[in-house]
């Protein structure tokens, strides 16, 4: 037996059975084992599974026992010379695992190897290639210094951003999302620590080979796409603890010995950074909200002080009694009536808030007339007030738009790119279009890109790709696996950096996989 493969999985039956579909193909020529452990997920994954890939041999917990023990489990029962980790949000090429044989097997001082990985938009993760956290290095990381200074030999050593991203090279860490190590090393240097139950692990036994003597290879001549947390759903706050706990452990594990102080220290960081990271993942969620009380409290005082100059009545000093209840009517208004349109929704868009606006506005109005007398403002004071914040919240909302700070859900038409077979294309075309009424639609159909109903221009090739996708300004591309090689497919994504552009990829007519969510189509 020459490879073990294990996948760990947690609830994203869609994407393990992705995963699987691009395991079979590339273990189609090697003599392979492929185990899922499945941690008590609720979504019929383990019956997926054995339903569908009757030749996977599937370990069914009956409670989440962490990624380091499942592994452990596979790894206790595996026949193969190699070991591969591998994260079940993955996909990989067709030759992944050749390539990565035929290396390993030329550097027998290798004890682990990682390769490139790509996010689901075709995006390169530096995550691909990591040096160790040393407490000098994890200081760089947790305060932000390896994000500044990306190139740096110094500051970069975590994402070792100074290495060519396209070039072999030894690395300290590898990733656990593709861990590819040798049984007969596991056997010597141990298995994961079950300390770690999520996170920290493959840091720590990169380190082990490390110190068994052996070395770490980042071998970007083998290419998958990790679509980056979905078995994981890295944007809870649980996730933050996890993370750096795990960073904990590894540092007291490693470290306590030669640098206690240092070590204590680097601890209490990583704990500022975690809350720092949660205050900063809240201040995110509600940044629109809080932006509008700003400009509202900006628009108010601005008002407040030009009254004199525009003969506005003086009769609503900031000192007088009713101060706090119009302040209230005000704020109240806008924001419940932005709440209510849902402005302040996943997707932001001007129609929203201009719809929360109105409302607001009406919400406003009615309520100034209802106040008493000395509390309400003269017309004119009220359509000051009503007109500027009309004018500078949806201004507000283009300037964070224009600086990627939020992403405005637009009105247009979306192009659509499907490469596949003529059934797969004809079916997936009328399924957008019952979805979608402004939507543009490409094919492919083999080798060559057509343009129209009719389906009878030629525009290019599939290895033109990134050219079409900026001339015809492409907002989706959808590839059938069944039609397309994994390999061209992950090839076209990694050629094609626009960051704009959705890639999906459809198991059959009737799942259609992206980073962003599964979409099923009758």
């Amino acid at each position: 037996m020459k490879l073990s493969i294990i996948i760990v999985n947690y609830n994203v039956r869609h994407f393990l059975a992705q995963c699987l579909n691009s395991v079979v193909k590339a273990t189609a020529n090697i003599s392979a084992e492929v185990f899922v452990v499945d941690n008590n997920s609720l979504d019929d994954s383990v019956k997926m599974v054995r339903e569908n890939f009757p030749n996977v041999n599937v370990i069914h917990n009956t409670k989440n026992v962490g990624f380091s023990k499942a592994n452990n489990q596979a790894i206790e029962l595996a026949k193969g010379e190699y070991i591969l980790l591998l994260n079940p949000d993955t996909v990989v090429e067709e030759d992944t695992f050749e390539k990565c044989i035929q290396f390993m097997d030329a550097h027998p001082e290798g004890g682990g190897l990682g390769v490139k990985m790509i996010d689901g938009n075709g995006n390169f993760l530096p995550e691909s290639k990591r040096g160790l956290p040393t407490p000098s290095v994890s200081f760089y990381k947790i305060f932000g210094l390896s994000k500044l200074f990306k190139k740096s030999k110094i500051f970069s050593k975590y994402h070792l951003g100074y290495l060519n991203e396209d070039e072999i090279n030894e690395v300290e860490v590898l990733s656990g999302a593709f861990m590819w190590m040798r049984k007969s090393v596991l056997d010597k240097v141990g298995y994961l620590d079950e300390a770690f139950f999520m996170y920290g692990e493959d840091i720590d036994l990169s380190y082990r080979i490390l110190l068994g003597g052996y070395k770490n290879y980042y071998f970007p001549e083998a290419k998958i796409i990790h679509y980056k947390g979905e078995s994981t759903k890295k944007g809870n706050i649980n996730y933050v603890f996890i993370f750096y706990n795990a960073m904990i452990i590894f540092s007291k594990k490693h470290f306590a010995k030669k640098a206690k102080a240092f070590s204590f220290f680097i601890s209490i960081a990583i704990y500022l950074r975690a809350f720092l990271a949660i205050l900063f993942r809240f201040i995110a969620k509600l940044k629109l909200l809080i932006t509008d009380a700003l400009l509202i409290t900006i628009t108010l005082s601005i008002l407040n002080y030009l009254k004199p100059f525009f003969g506005f009545p003086n009769q609503i000093a900031f000192a007088n009694n009713y101060e706090v209840l119009n302040v209230v009517a005000v704020f109240g208004s806008f924001l419940i009536g932005l709440l209510i349109s849902g402005g302040y929704s996943k997707e932001v868009s001007i129609k929203k808030t201009l719809l929360g606006l109105l409302i607001g506005s009406v919400t406003f109005f009615l309520l100034n007339f209802a106040f008493p007398e000395p509390a309400s403002f003269s017309n004119k004071y009220l359509i000051s007030i009503i007109g500027v914040i009309i004018v500078i919240i949806p201004v507000n909302r283009l300037l964070l738009d224009f600086f990627d700070y939020i992403k405005l859900r637009k009105e247009q038409i979306k192009t659509t790119i499907i490469v596949g077979n003529d059934d797969f294309v004809n079916k997936i075309k009328e399924d957008i279009k019952k979805k979608q009424s402004s939507v543009k639609i490409l094919s492919l159909k083999s080798n060559n890109v057509v343009i129209g109903e009719d389906a009878k221009k030629f525009i290019g090739k599939l290895n033109q790709l990134p050219d079409i996708i900026d001339i015809y300004t492409i907002n989706e591309v959808i590839f059938s696996s069944n039609d397309v090689r994994y390999k061209d497919i992950i090839n076209e994504m990694n050629l094609s950096l626009n960051k704009y552009v959705d890639y999906k990829i459809s198991l059959d007519s009737n799942l259609i996989i992206g980073s962003q969510k599964i979409e099923k189509y009758t």
